[in-house]
């Protein structure tokens, strides 16, 4: 492999030119796109300094037109190759640049710039896909004012967006329209949008609290009419939430969604016209499951929350990206925990950072919050950057508190609006809002790895105090050998035996200060005593999962029962869970055979299910075991079959033992629950599938009931768990479900992808031959991302029986996938291969087929940047 040349956030540099006003006209044709673009160029030179040359950014264009000034550059003022072209000898105060570029969005498979999306013109632009429609200085930190003119054929294209606000339109002599739109907020060119198609619109408004009447618009192919009403809904929760939890109000005259079915990502917060996956944007009442609603929500709300963070401020360069993205999660999980359930949105964050990030930490990909250097910036588009960064800016928010962390986000606000920022630029805004000094808080941002908190306690009955030592070690990642102490806040309480907190008092206080505590460990070790502690109490660590780390305590099953059973804090009480769960499955891996469940794991669970009807969302996350990928990452080597078996045992363990709960559970949650309000109904039916899973795993009388379920429920959450379950259960008696099913809603995109995933994540049968069949199947598109992601994604990262079969046969399918992919759209590809990077954790058989297939993808000739550089990562680990 040739390697790309890398780029390092040491040799930033300001650009050498301004650009204050960009004007766009697009041409769109059938076949081919005219796009004419004009701006004008300014030295930004220090006083005394010439400005160098003009860097244009642009990829595979065609160029039919440049001029300078009016005329055409001289052929020895102007360079030209395949990263752009740069222009020379711009001396004097200013130029103005005319370009036009001719485009083909039917040829882009990669789906980046401008592209078709069925009968839609759309374009996606972050981070690099400006420059893939025209020669324009693509970087984040030039900050521009545009004015987008589409002119298209009035009977194809008769809705015309772009971002801002309408500021004209009118018909051309040939029948064509135009519509003229113009952004008064200055933006860097991967925040551009622009649509055309025959679209469906459903319109509302939100008032500010400044009185400002702002239009609300959601864009739909017309066959998708009348799912976006709870897109809507949504879009005014999170405005209104806004407005009242950080003082931010739309700007804009209207705000504007546009479904698409071909899209990278999940959605893209274009300033003032958001493009959105339709699988993120669409939820029909009729078809809609609860985990629909619930990403719809989240997803939209997450978009429009980087109105202001991200778009009226956004960053320097895209080693920043987590200034952006890391600050937005964090706001978008502050809303659904305040719209819904704190304690269970709090319990998901850890698991997915859990589930997704701990692995990235200890893998070849291992970077940090915000990495020194990329090949191709679409690799940091990473659970490091976005969910670790929000870690990192709840950190910040628990050390300032709520008051003092809004003022400093609203004073970072202020001070950076329409200018690209650094992170040191928001550490510095809350520093100086509040007083209180942050430096020690750029470690988190430099340092790749998962910390391991390390703790152990000691009684002293003679002077009835507590000593808890906490030490800190982050393990060695690519390119990081050693590691520095890290700040890290362990929010705290001791629980007597009894299971009540204990107030807490510190030696050297006067008073006790409330039953819980948050202890920053800033050194590699420290001791803290708390005095008037009569008997040894059980440390409640790490309370809200206060910092993104690993714990490590030996706590007794029998302390973990009393925090599971007595504490008031839902993470804690989730981990003790987790944590006999997973001690009952290593205790079946490490001594092999089928032992029986521990008591003090059936006494706990049978205390959490006494009352699973206060909080039955809480008991089905609480009493769901760990995942086979969590399992491995507690092993030095992957055991695929132990692993999936031990789990199996436990699953079938837990649902013989509590048979009896498990149907009446069951019986009492499933179902539609009419008149009852939507997340009280979503929390019961998520635990009546938990016991659905549970007596499906306990044997026939189970997949009897998953069958009636399937066939008798009148609601599709209910439908498709059932379905999923007979699929993991008995291949052929799932055969006529799974076809019923597609007869019925084939002609939905969305449901379609959820049933081509339920079959590429099946146990039963053989995995890897059903995913070769879907793959022929007329629903697979390998040219739409949501059925690679459904089917060949799934497989890979979901599937872990299946494919990492010893034989390689799965690994070999993926890599030859891959390959393919990577001349359609490098993004996916890059994506795809990444469970392969993993191979140094295998047994040694599976070690060699997977760095194998590595090593066939990295030979390839014309590999993509994108791809090039995952697969030399894991091949170096």
């Amino acid at each position: 492999m040739t390697a790309p040349n890398a780029v390092f956030l040491k040799d930033y540099a300001p650009p050498s030119h301004r650009v204050h006003h960009l004007s766009l006209t697009f041409e769109l044709g059938e076949n081919e796109t005219r796009l004419h673009t004009c701006f004008r160029v300014t030295p930004d030179a220090p006083a005394g300094r010439q400005a160098g040359p003009l860097c244009l950014h642009g990829r595979g264009l065609q160029l039919e037109r440049i001029l300078v000034d009016g005329s055409a550059p001289p052929a020895t003022a102007m360079n030209h190759d395949e990263h752009g072209l740069t222009l020379t000898g711009l001396d004097g105060p200013g130029h103005t640049i005319e370009v036009t570029t001719v485009l083909r969005p039917r040829d882009n498979t990669a789906l980046q710039g401008l592209y078709r999306s069925g009968g839609l013109f759309c374009t996606q632009c972050e981070p690099e896909g400006f420059r893939h429609m025209t020669y324009f200085p693509d970087r984040p930190d030039v900050m521009t004012r545009y004015t987008t003119t589409i002119i298209a054929d009035s009977r194809r294209y008769p809705v015309l967006l772009a971002n801002g606000n309408r500021t004209g339109a009118g018909t051309l002599e040939d029948g064509r329209h135009w519509v003229t739109w113009h952004d008064p907020h200055p933006k860097p060119s991967y925040l551009f949008a622009m649509v055309a198609g025959d679209l469906s619109v459903h319109q509302d408004t939100h008032v500010t609290p400044s009185g400002r009447r702002i239009g609300l618009q959601v864009y739909t192919e017309p066959r998708n009419a009348g799912r976006t009403g709870h897109a809507v809904e949504a879009l005014q929760r999170a405005m209104r939430w806004d407005e009242e939890a950080y003082g931010l109000e739309y700007d804009l005259d209207c705000y504007m969604i546009v479904a698409v079915d071909d899209f990278n990502m999940g959605a893209m917060e274009n300033k003032g016209l958001n493009i959105f996956n339709a699988a993120c944007v669409l939820a029909d009442p009729r078809t809609a499951t609860d985990d629909d609603l619930e990403t719809v929500e989240a997803v939209v709300a997450h978009e429009y929350f980087h109105n202001w963070t991200g778009n009226r401020v956004t960053l320097r360069d895209w080693f920043q990206l987590s200034l952006k993205e890391g600050l937005t999660v964090f706001r978008e999980q502050q809303f659904c925990a305040e719209t819904g359930s704190p304690a269970l949105t709090r319990i998901r964050d850890a698991r997915n950072l859990r589930a997704l990030q701990f692995p990235e930490d200890s893998g070849p990909m291992a970077h940090p919050v915000r990495p020194g250097s990329y090949l191709d910036v679409s690799n940091f588009y990473t659970a490091t950057v976005y969910d670790k960064g929000a870690e990192v800016i709840r950190m910040l928010h628990t050390r300032l508190g709520d008051a003092g962390f809004r003022a400093g986000v609203q004073l970072y606000l202020r001070r950076h609006d329409g200018r690209a920022a650094t992170c040191e630029d928001f550490r510095g805004a809350l520093e100086d809002a509040t007083g209180t000094p942050l430096t020690d808080m750029a470690t988190w941002y430099e340092q790749a790895g998962t910390p391991v908190l390390r703790v152990r306690g000691r009684h002293d009955p003679v002077r009835r105090c507590y000593h808890l030592l906490l030490s800190q070690f982050t393990p060695a990642t690519p390119g990081q050998s050693r590691k520095q102490p890290l700040p890290i806040p362990v929010r705290l309480g001791l629980m007597d035996p009894g299971g009540q907190l204990l107030p807490l008092r510190m030696d050297g206080e006067a008073a006790p200060a409330g039953c819980e505590r948050v202890i920053t460990l800033h050194a590699e070790h420290q001791q803290i005593t708390f005095m008037d502690i009569a008997e040894p109490p059980v440390p409640s660590l790490l309370r809200r999962f206060s910092a993104p780390v690993a714990l490590d305590f030996p706590y007794t099953r029998e302390q973990l029962a009393l925090l599971l059973g007595s504490d008031d804090d839902p993470f804690v009480r989730w981990d003790a869970a987790q944590q006999l769960t997973l001690d009952a499955i290593i205790q079946a891996l490490d001594h092999g055979g089928t032992p029986p469940l521990p008591t003090t794991l059936t006494q706990a669970v049978e205390r959490v299910l006494a009352g699973y009807r206060d909080d039955p969302a809480f008991v089905a996350e609480t009493l769901a075991l760990p995942s086979e990928d969590y399992i491995a990452e507690q092993r030095a080597c992957v055991e695929v079959e132990a692993i999936h078996g031990a789990r199996e045992h436990l699953r079938h363990a837990m649902g013989s033992h509590f048979a009896a709960w498990w149907c009446d559970i069951h019986t009492d949650c499933a179902g539609s629950h009419a008149g009852v309000p939507r997340q009280r109904a979503a929390a019961l039916r998520r635990l009546g599938h938990l016991a659905l899973a549970y007596r499906v795993a306990a044997g026939a009388a189970g997949v009897e009931a998953a069958l009636r379920q399937y066939h008798e429920t009148d609601n599709m959450t209910d439908r498709l768990v059932a379905l999923a379950l007979l699929a993991d259960a008995d291949e052929e008696l799932a055969r006529q479900p799974l076809l019923t099913f597609y007869r019925r809603w084939g002609d939905d995109p969305l449901l379609v992808d959820k049933w081509l995933r339920i079959q590429a994540t099946a146990q039963a049968g053989d995995g890897l031959h059903r995913v070769q069949r879907l793959m022929r199947h007329p629903a697979f598109d390998m040219g739409n991302p949501n059925r690679v992601r459904s089917v060949l994604g799934a497989f890979s990262q979901e599937n872990p029986l299946h494919f990492h079969r010893v034989d390689g046969a799965g690994h070999a399918f993926v890599a030859e996938r891959v390959m393919e992919l990577d001349a359609l759209n490098p993004l996916i590809a890059a994506r795809l291969v990444l469970p392969l990077t993993r191979w140094d954790r295998f047994d040694a058989d599976r070690a060699a087929s997977m760095s194998r297939q590595l090593e066939r993808i990295g030979n390839r000739p014309k590999l993509s940047k994108e791809l090039h550089e995952i697969v030399a990562k894991g091949l170096a680990a």
